[in-house]
């Protein structure tokens, strides 16, 4: 396959955006301050909710565009109708016979639906941009670099939150969040040849009051994804040999797992952490430019 080329002619980087619900949201500011500053995105890695809005980069939609998708189709909808058949295995296996690779607790038609009015049948391999998009082997735990085939299923298969919904099929493999991996797969990035990598992640929230099993359920997950985050992020920074920036907005303000109403801050908070590192950014693609280009005899 041809290597499609960036939409951008000067400097670009390798753009990762890992897993976050809506606070991936803060992406969208991030590429309007390398868009303002004249920094292209050469390749997009998105894992998660990082996968939506790594696929809008990749489609070269514009920040007011992305923002009106996340409105629109992050919302609570897209996890609101219950399968009942999830249930029914949940409390009587036995009965109704359980199988892990459709087990979920939530029908995910109404996803589905979501993503599929803003993509339509887009083909990863056709994005203007190089895309990938990462989610779990759910049978040995391996990440998995999805590059080519239905852009929706894609998501789908990375967003494929355990329990609530159902493993994805695609290819041999069965499929599961993209999270339960790296909740920021730098790594694919660095495997794609990034010399320049600004990755965006987020730190799941701790809960305040733990008074359901809901709620006992997202404190073990926020400990598990906080923990592999900071791991997986020690590591790659020890054997990378490009340069990577590191961007990990700091909401002041609660944000909910659908709280659509706060993307503005969360773009704008986006906006001013890339800000803050843009001197750097800049010094670093000079330095990459000054390397390839050949000595003057």
């Amino acid at each position: 396959m041809t290597p499609r080329a960036a939409l951008t002619t000067g400097p670009a980087v390798t753009l990762v955006i890992g897993s976050g619900s809506v606070k991936c949201a803060a992406a969208i500011g991030v590429v309007k301050a390398l868009s303002d500053a004249g920094i292209g995105i050469e390749r997009v890695v998105g894992c998660s909710g990082g996968a939506l809005f790594a696929a809008g980069v990749a489609m070269g939609f514009d920040a007011a565009t992305m923002a009106d998708i996340t409105v629109r189709t992050w919302t609570r909808k897209i996890t609101a109708k219950r399968n009942h058949m999830g249930f029914l295995r949940l409390l009587a296996p036995r009965l109704f016979g359980f199988r892990s690779d459709s087990f979920g607790l939530r029908d995910d038609a109404p996803m589905l639906a979501a993503f599929r009015s803003v993509f339509g049948q887009q083909r990863i391999e056709d994005t203007p941009i190089p895309l990938h998009i990462t989610a779990t082997d759910f049978l040995n735990g391996e990440l998995v670099d999805i590059t080519r085939g239905d852009l929706v299923e894609a998501i789908r298969a990375s967003a494929s939150l355990p329990l609530a919904f159902a493993p994805v099929k695609l290819g041999d493999r069965l499929l599961i969040d993209g999270y339960m991996a790296d909740p920021l797969p730098v790594s694919v990035a660095m495997k794609n040849g990034g010399r320049v990598i600004v990755a965006v992640g987020f730190e799941s929230p701790y809960q305040n009051n733990i008074r359901s099993a809901g709620r006992f359920a997202a404190q073990l997950s926020a400990i598990l994804a906080n923990n592999l985050l900071k791991s997986r992020l020690a590591f790659q920074s020890a054997a990378h040999h490009g340069e990577m920036i590191l961007i990990l907005p700091e909401f002041k303000q609660r944000v909910g797992l659908f709280d659509t109403a706060k993307v503005p801050y969360l773009i704008e908070e986006g906006e001013q952490a890339a800000l803050q590192q843009l001197p750097y950014l800049h010094a670093l693609l000079d330095a990459e430019r000054q390397r390839r280009e050949p000595i003057s005899a």
